[in-house]
């Protein structure tokens, strides 16, 4: 029987009866952004919707700190960002380039704007639903990077400042196994703050995004 950790046929995707989540607690996020970020590594991001469940591994986070010139709160709080700072746990959702969205978590405390950007995960459950709104994207394609990732979540601004340690439509579930030889590199795609190291990942998962010398 194909592994539901595995790249396999949609009748591989297991039942949410069959997948032990457990919702995360706020008291259990790291109050640091960066330490929020490697512990996102495992995790599992949940989406429950009239269409039923889906739900994907999380391999791959970046973090965003305050004072970040990377970070959407650099210059400081505005209608789009004012979820990053508002308090940790909370989602940020953000359009980009005219074509997706991307999920962030944020990190708080309040006042202070930081969060994690959810770069790629390892589909678990509802991969036909993943697929249809991928239009059909291979499995090992489905969440492999950010756009990818809300897309197949069927993510937009309506899930902006969602709790995602409460009862709701979205949340955050604690890992099922542990992460496999987390590792650390430049994050993806910036001209600023370019060199620092704020990326996390499991080295070896065929479902992080990005180049493969930064995944090695």
């Amino acid at each position: 029987m194909t592994s539901p950790h595995e790249p396999g046929p949609k009748s591989a995707s297991p039942s949410p009866l069959e997948l032990p989540l457990r919702r995360l607690r706020l008291a259990e996020l790291p109050l640091d952004t960066e330490e929020l970020a490697r512990f996102l590594i495992g995790a599992v991001i949940v989406s429950d919707g009239p269409g039923g469940r889906i739900a994907a591994r999380l391999v791959e986070t970046e973090a965003y700190l305050p004072g970040d010139e990377a970070a959407h709160s650099f210059r400081g709080e505005t209608a789009r960002n004012a979820t990053l700072f508002r308090r940790r746990g909370l989602a940020y959702v953000y359009f980009i380039y005219g074509n997706h969205f991307c999920l962030n978590v944020s990190s708080g405390p309040e006042g202070v704007g930081a969060g994690v950007l959810l770069r790629a995960a390892e589909p678990l459950d509802g991969i036909a639903a993943m697929e249809a709104r991928r239009n059909g994207a291979a499995v090992r394609d489905l969440c492999r990077g950010p756009g990818r990732l809300a897309a197949a979540f069927g993510i937009t601004r309506a899930q902006d400042g969602i709790d995602l340690c409460a009862p709701g439509p979205l949340w955050l579930a604690a890992p099922l196994r542990p992460a496999e030889a987390p590792g650390t590199s430049v994050r993806i795609g910036l001209t600023r703050a370019a060199d620092r190291e704020l990326r996390f990942y499991e080295r070896g998962s065929p479902y992080v995004s990005g180049p493969a010398a930064l995944s090695s």
